[in-house]
C-alpha cells in the first residue's frame, strides 16, 4: 500500500511541480520561466502519514540542518539517516516525519525565496527592455533630424550596446535561476523517500 502512495506521490508532485514541460503560467506578468509557477508544496503529497508535530532532539536537529543542506548529496544523505538511526534508540514514524516536516519547511522557505527573487528578477528585465526600447526610439528620432545631434546618439548607441549585453547575461542567467524551485521540490520529494525506507512497519 506505501509503494502505491509513492508512487502516487510522485505523480502528483511532478504534475503540480514548477518543472513540468511546457507548463508555462501567463497568469503573472513578473513570472518569466517556461516552468509554472507554483509558491506553495504540499507536504502531505510528500508524505504519507499524518503528523503531529512536536520538538526534536538536538541530534534530530541536527540531522535536518545536514538534510536541508543543497550540497550534501542524496546518496550523502541517506548515510546520514542511516547513521542516526543506529544511534538513536527509538525511532518510529512520528520522529520520523517531523524531521521531514523540518526538512520540508526549511527547503520550501527557501523556494519561496528564490521565486521572489525570479519575480525582482523579472522586473528588472522588463524595465532594462524598456529603457534599450525607449533609447532605440530616441536615437531614430535624432538621427531623422535636420541637424542631428552625433554626440547624442553616440552615447546612446553605447547605451544601448551595453543594455543588450546585461540583458542576454541575465536572460542566460535565468535558465539555471528558473530550474532551482524544481530542484529543491525534487530534494524534498528525494529526502521524504529516503526517510520512509526507516519507518517501521
Amino acid at each position: 500500500m506505501r509503494a502505491a502512495w509513492h508512487a502516487l506521490g510522485l505523480a502528483l508532485c511532478l504534475t503540480q511541480a514548477p518543472g513540468t514541460a511546457g507548463a508555462v503560467d501567463f497568469s503573472d506578468p513578473d513570472w518569466p520561466c517556461i516552468q509554472r509557477k507554483a509558491e506553495n508544496l504540499s507536504v502531505s503529497l510528500m508524505w504519507p502519514e499524518p503528523i503531529t508535530r512536536m520538538p526534536l532532539a538536538p541530534a534530530a536537529s541536527d540531522l535536518v540542518a545536514i538534510l536541508s543542506l543543497r550540497r550534501v548529496t542524496l546518496e550523502e544523505a541517506g548515510a546520514h539517516v542511516q547513521a542516526f538511526i543506529e544511534k538513536t534508540a527509538a525511532v518510529d514514524g512520528q520522529l520520523l516525519g517531523n524531521i521531514f516536516l523540518a526538512v520540508f519547511e526549511n527547503l520550501s522557505g527557501n523556494r519561496q525565496r528564490v521565486i521572489a527573487g525570479i519575480a525582482r528578477y523579472s522586473r528588472s528585465q522588463i524595465a532594462l527592455s524598456s529603457r534599450i526600447d525607449g533609447s532605440r526610439v530616441e536615437m531614430a528620432k535624432l538621427a531623422g533630424e535636420a541637424k542631428p545631434d552625433f554626440d547624442r546618439i553616440d552615447k546612446l548607441e553605447e547605451q544601448i550596446d551595453w543594455d543588450e549585453r546585461i540583458y542576454r547575461d541575465r536572460s542566460q542567467a535565468l535558465t539555471y535561476v528558473c530550474e532551482t524551485p524544481v530542484l529543491l521540490e525534487k530534494r524534498a520529494y528525494a529526502i521524504a523517500q529516503i526517510l520512509l525506507k526507516h519507518m517501521p512497519h
